[in-house]
């Protein structure tokens, strides 16, 4: 062998270390092959790039034409699988749906369980105000409703059986509740800044959906706020309006605003509970049956009967206006206290019953006994449990 082709490189106690040509013209290319491989690179992007740019006018008319084609066929078989229909254009501020729905609530729901359907006309009167307990559907009402108008002018069909729509110039929307803590902004802050701002803008060609206005704030001072917003939309503004409150009191407007019609949203009570049918019907809700809705959120039953009590009080007065120390000295206060340690005490009871209890070893007949000696331990609280009795419901 040839020993003139290695080159020394390195003498150690333990080792001597040689090279070749072959072998450092092999750690050279590798040493600069990133390079060249990001410089060959950069080659083939600008002889890409400038292919692209050749025809660049022809690759834009044909994405163009594409996403037209996308979005059609998309919004046709959108339409034809959930009964949409072909709005019509008007340029008179009109406003009429005909069993309007939500496109999108309508989608998460099972084919077991229908949207429920409504109608939504302005024209006889443009500013609707809506009341009616929470979980009614009165949100769902007025985002529909606005749903229905951007789709109609963005040239889609409709989830309707029929829709009249006037040109809108722009829609506002007031739904929901946040606060900016970012800027120092309470969410009553943000409620009047965004309400300022639709107050400020709209024209008689808007359509405005607003969701219980003043509700961030005292009571005498949301009403005072919400009623003069609905007049100024109906003497200044003159658009169409979808107004929904909880605040009854705002009915009496329509002695005195033209143009105001009340509906509401349709309940149903039954056995002490409340039924929500999601209908729109002609009217005002009579109550808001807040606490029907805080026993269904699973409330303690103690803390619902000390609600159905100041109620009862608060009902009796002249539209709540009510002593409140003295309604406060007249209650039983303490009663609550004391009721709620007896739950826990006969609750424990129950516990301890039921953990002795050996269904395996028990007759029909004793297991039914023991059934009733459980329910005489219950706890006596039935008039503080929210429930009536069946002549009641």
């Amino acid at each position: 062998m040839d020993h003139e082709i290695f080159i020394h490189r390195q003498t150690t106690a333990q080792a001597v270390r040689f090279t070749t040509t072959e072998l450092a013209d092999m750690e050279r290319d590798m040493a600069s092959a990133a390079d060249r491989a990001l410089a060959l690179e950069l080659e083939i992007f600008t002889r890409l790039r400038s292919a692209v740019l050749a025809v660049a006018s022809k690759l834009g008319d044909s994405a163009r034409a594409l996403a037209e084609i996308d979005v059609a066929s998309a919004s046709a078989q959108f339409a034809s699988s959930n009964n949409h229909c072909r709005p019509q254009i008007r340029n008179e501020p009109v406003f009429k749906i005909t069993k309007g729905r939500h496109p999108v609530i309508e989608q998460m729901l099972d084919s077991q369980t229908p949207f429920i359907a409504n109608d939504c006309d302005l024209d006889d009167g443009y500013l609707w105000l809506l009341t009616g307990p929470n979980m009614a559907g009165k949100s769902t009402f007025l985002r529909q409703n606005a749903h229905i108008a951007i789709m109609a002018q963005a040239g889609f069909y409709v989830p309707a059986e029929s829709a009249i729509i006037g040109l809108v110039d722009r829609l506002f929307s007031r739904v929901g509740a946040a606060d900016d803590i970012a800027r120092g902004r309470s969410t009553f802050m943000v409620e009047m800044v965004e309400t300022a701002a639709i107050l400020n803008r709209a024209t008689n060609r808007s359509l405005v959906i607003l969701d219980e206005i003043g509700r961030g704030t005292a009571t005498y001072d949301g009403l005072a706020i919400a009623w003069s917003t609905l007049e100024y939309l109906h003497n200044v503004s003159k658009c169409r309006t979808l107004f929904a409150t909880h605040y009854h009191e705002l009915t009496h407007l329509q002695k005195t605003l033209a143009q105001l019609r009340c509906y509401a949203m349709q309940v149903r009570e039954w056995q002490g509970s409340i039924v929500f049918l999601h209908q729109v019907v002609n009217g005002a809700a009579d109550r808001s049956y807040g606490v029907h809705v805080a026993r269904l959120a699973g409330l303690p039953s103690v803390v619902l009967g000390r609600a159905e009590q100041v109620l009862d009080e608060l009902e009796a007065g002249q539209h709540g206006a009510v002593d409140a120390g003295m309604m406060a000295g007249q209650l039983p206060l303490f009663d609550c206290h004391q009721l709620a340690k007896d739950t826990i005490i006969a609750e424990d009871k129950i516990v301890v019953a039921l953990d002795a209890l050996e269904p395996d070893s028990l007759t029909p007949r004793e297991a039914l006994d023991e059934l009733y000696r459980l329910k005489a331990l219950r706890p006596q609280t039935a008039l503080l449990s929210g429930k009536k009795n069946d002549t009641e419901a």
